[in-house]
Order: C-alpha cells, then structure tokens, then sequence
C-alpha cells in the first residue's frame, strides 16, 4: 500500500496558555467522555456497519478504534508523524498505519468502507483549502460507503470566539495553537456535496471541556436534541456522516440530471 507523504504539518503546540492555566483535568475528561459516548451512538444508529476496512486521516494517538472494534474493523491508520503511526501499530490501536498526509494519499480507489477525519480537518484548513479532503475520501470510498468527519463547530458560541481570537492574532496565547479553526456547518456540508457525498450533520456536544463539571452535567442535557437538523448547527462539536452513493443494480438508470 504506497502512502505520498507531504512536508505540511499542524502549528506546534505551546503548552501554558491562557485556558490551560483555567482548565482543570477532570473536567477535560469528563467532556472527552462524553464525547465518544456520543461520537459511537450516532455512528452505530445511522452507519450500522457490522464490519469492513476504514481508513483513519490524521490518526494521531487515537485513530477511533473506539468507533470501530477490532476484529469486525480492519482499521489503517495515516499521519504526518511517524512516531505516531508506529504508536498507533504497536499498541493495536490500528492494523496497519503508514505516514502520509491528508490530500496526498496514493492508495486504490474504492477500497474503504469509511474514511474517518476525527479532529483533523480544522488542522488542515488552517493550511489551505479542504476540496482535495473530501474529494479524496469520495475517491477512497466504496459505493454505499461513507466519510465521517468529528470537528468544532463555528456557529457554537465558543467557536465563535475562537475565530474571533485567530482573527486577532492572539489564538496561541489563549489556547496555545494558531490552527484550531472551527468550522462552518454549512461549508461542511457543502464541501461533501461537491466531492459527490450525500451528507448528513449532527451534534455531537453543546458543552465546552474547559467548564467545570457541574456546568458540563447541565449542558450535556441538550446532547440528545443533536441530530435535528435545526438544532444540529449550533453543536460545540460535529459529525458530518456523508455518503458515497450505492453502485446502481444492473438496469437501474440513474435519477441525477446531466
């Protein structure tokens, strides 16, 4: 499998920030809980694959095996960091994992059930645009198969702030980082629709990691209102699940104009 690597990264990290010195551990592990409680709910109800080959983009340390259990999953992972990919192997959190960036990847058309960007496109707008991405992740895609992408939501009242702090130029000293952008629901679904993708978009959480447990508790409340679509756009955090349409059965003509 012949993975192209690109030179492109993340920002580095700066460790100290503003909001560091604010958050407190358990609080930030109570929302990351929450989180992939809500990110496997949505993903079993409306994927409901028993089984197949994904590919997990920017894998990092958690490639979402979570999402996708070993052995019915056969999970590769691909980053831009080689002690991660080797990681990700040796602690069986991926079958195979190989280095290469998001964009640039030279693997067969149509050999994935899924392809998974979990907290990774809001990195790699921060470079440049996302069309190769999604149009990637179509290419990669079986028939019926689907992309699923986990990220910060810019209509959230926190990600608004956060664009707002980027904007000013002063993001890395209140959250440590340049490249966390939030991204706009519709550019999300718009972006899966021109790579050919039938998406879908829920909210996966209305809280902040950083607010006291308490605070979290009371907000966790609106989760369950997430996959409305009125009500999905103002998600802290967003699945897009976009679909690559099914093969058509032999005879069938399709209904899409030319």
């Amino acid at each position: 499998m012949a993975v192209v690597a690109s030179p492109a990264g993340s920002a580095p990290y700066q460790a100290g920030s503003l909001l560091d010195r604010l958050s407190r551990r358990a609080a930030l592990e109570r929302h990351y809980r929450q989180l992939m409680r809500r990110e496997l709910a949505i993903v079993e109800r409306r994927l409901g694959l028993p089984g197949g080959d994904v590919l997990s983009v920017g894998c990092g340390w958690n490639p979402g095996r979570h999402l996708f259990p070993a052995p019915a999953f056969r999970l590769v992972g691909v980053d831009a960091d080689a002690a991660k990919v080797a990681g990700v192997v040796e602690t069986g959190r991926a079958d195979e994992a190989h280095v290469g960036h998001a964009g640039a990847l030279s693997l067969p058309e149509g050999s994935f059930d899924v392809v998974l960007y979990r907290l990774v496109l809001h990195h790699i707008v921060y470079q440049g645009p996302l069309a190769l991405c999604f149009e990637e992740a179509a290419r990669l895609l079986r028939p019926g198969g689907a992309l699923v992408a986990i990220e910060p939501g810019l209509w959230h009242p926190v990600g608004a702030g956060l664009a707002i702090a980027n904007r000013a130029g002063v993001a890395t000293a209140i959250h440590g980082t340049p490249d966390d952008v939030p991204l706009s629901p519709r550019r999300l679904l718009a972006e899966a629709r021109a790579a050919g993708l039938e998406p879908e978009l829920h909210a996966l959480t209305y809280s902040w990691r950083r607010l006291p447990q308490r605070a979290q508790s009371v907000l966790e409340r609106l989760d369950g209102i997430g996959s409305r679509p009125r009500a999905a756009v103002f998600g802290h955090t967003l699945l897009l699940l976009a679909r690559k349409p099914a093969a058509l059965r032999p005879g069938e003509r399709s209904l899409t104009r030319s």
